[in-house]
């Protein structure tokens, strides 16, 4: 085969599997996102932390009721420790999702691409 056809399709390869690793990190990302609270789940967002924010801030702090990812209302009887807890679940997610980014960037074949999928 000529050289700079396989080098084409070595590259192609790696950008394929590239492309999928990332993917997965994404994937893991936002099922690490997800906090459950009282039988109801939330995807934390950044708009979920604002707006539990700023009911603590205006000292809505007893018996809010948020609608979870389902649709279903879900009483919040603390939101300053609903608030705590998923800041806590978005910055260990973000940070975990950083972190993995940052050491798949650093993979520079197929080889060591799939074996960082093994880890």
């Amino acid at each position: 085969m000529d050289e700079r056809l396989e080098k084409a399709l070595e590259f192609s390869n790696y950008m394929v599997t590239l492309n999928n690793q990332k993917r997965l990190l994404n994937e893991k990302y936002q099922e690490d996102l997800l906090y459950f609270h009282a039988g109801c789940q939330f995807t934390v967002t950044k708009e979920l932390v604002t707006f539990v924010s700023m009911l603590v801030d205006k000292d809505q702090t007893d018996n809010v009721v948020l609608i979870d990812d389902n649709g279903i209302p879900c009483l919040v009887s603390d939101t300053e420790d609903f608030l705590s807890d998923i800041m806590d679940t978005y910055f260990s997610a973000s940070n975990e999702f950083h972190s993995k980014y940052i050491d798949l960037k650093k993979k520079r074949s197929v080889e060591a691409l799939v074996d960082y999928d093994k880890n």
